[in-house]
């Protein structure tokens, strides 16, 4: 698996195309480095996961239990908008416009890593997001998700 590490800002342009950053670039795996899935996340921002982090997910949604109504939903939110798509001849991706229109991509966002895989905001909701969080709330959030310290010196 494929782990990522860093921010990057980048800029669509008016087709809703991005340059992959190279710092993200060369974290890919030389082999099959140029597949990637684009799908919502889940605040409003979308993720792009390489091929190879997507198809172990894809393989876990299919073995999941059809007849539950929670997981068809599930299903349906998670894969609404999914889109294989590949990087071009000049490193670029193409934003479907519906996904552009669910993450309020206009020009400039950021490429931030999220272990597996790569979240893309909007510039404006990206700084919005962390100017929102005080040093103590998330003091807090670190506590309470990594449990004390119990997982970390």
């Amino acid at each position: 698996m494929i782990g990522f590490l860093g921010e990057y800002e980048a800029t669509l342009d008016p087709k809703g195309r991005f340059l992959l950053p190279v710092g993200f670039k060369k974290q890919l795996p030389e082999e099959g480095n140029a597949q990637f899935v684009i799908s919502r996340g889940f605040e409003k921002c979308l993720t792009l996961y390489p091929i190879k982090n997507w198809e172990p997910i894809f393989e876990n949604l299919s073995k999941l239990n059809d007849f539950d109504p929670k997981v068809r939903e599930f299903r349906r939110y998670f894969l609404n908008g999914a889109t294989m798509m590949d990087l071009d001849s000049a490193g670029r991706l193409l934003v479907p416009s519906n996904l552009r229109e669910h993450a309020g991509l206009e020009k400039d966002i950021v490429l931030v890593s999220a272990l597996n895989k790569i979240e893309i905001w909007d510039s404006s909701k990206y700084k919005q997001l962390f100017e929102s969080l005080s040093p103590e709330t998330f003091s807090g959030l670190a506590n309470e998700v990594m449990g004390g310290g119990k997982l970390m010196g």
